[in-house]
């Protein structure tokens, strides 16, 4: 003797959210990938630390050239109170690196390789197109020429920028960000 299954009735309004919320459920690993951090793979430039979401060592978020340059790049030219005049500099945006790292706080404390350090207030690279630049006039920075990574304001485009305290957050020869 064969006995039919009784048949079940799915609502089909509950049948298609149920099928909705698992097209959802399946799209997250997917979206949570791009905010993980890869391991740098060449030579560390910078290291930042503090209130940041994501990381890759431990507390901290390291970068190498690679994963700099598969930031956005902004040009930006410029003459400084350092060169001698106008240059075209390469690299991120300061605000697109911190967004990378699910960067939480309201300053930065940027310091260079002998360990000078600038604070700079989060606005101003929300405020203006400040970036991390990696290249002058196309070459990579070299630490002799502000290298390997310069904190670099729009001078020519906010002549308002051109002040002592923004000279002293522009830091050359960057090595770490601490977000506080």
């Amino acid at each position: 003797m064969h006995v039919e299954p009784p048949e079940i009735y799915v609502n089909p309004i509950a049948r298609s959210l149920t099928r909705c919320l698992l097209a959802c459920l399946m799209t997250l690993p997917a979206q949570a990938a791009p905010l993980s951090l890869p391991q740098p793979e060449g030579e560390v430039l910078l290291e930042i630390s503090g209130d940041i979401l994501y990381t890759n060592d431990g507390d901290k978020a390291l970068f190498d050239r690679e994963m700099l340059s598969q930031l956005p790049v902004r040009i930006v030219s410029t003459h400084t109170p350092w060169t001698d005049r106008e240059r075209q500099f390469q690299g991120p945006l300061i605000r697109d690196l911190l967004s990378r790292v699910g960067a939480q706080g309201d300053e930065l404390r940027v310091e260079a390789l002998n360990h000078f350090s600038g604070e700079i207030p989060v606005s101003d690279v929300q405020n203006y197109a400040v970036i991390l630049a990696m290249a002058m006039d196309g070459e990579p920075l070299a630490i002799r020429d502000f290298g390997p990574l310069f904190v670099l304001y729009p001078f020519d485009d906010h002549p308002e920028l051109d002040t002592e305290n923004v000279r002293y957050r522009s830091v050359w020869q960057v090595a770490k960000i601490h977000v506080h």
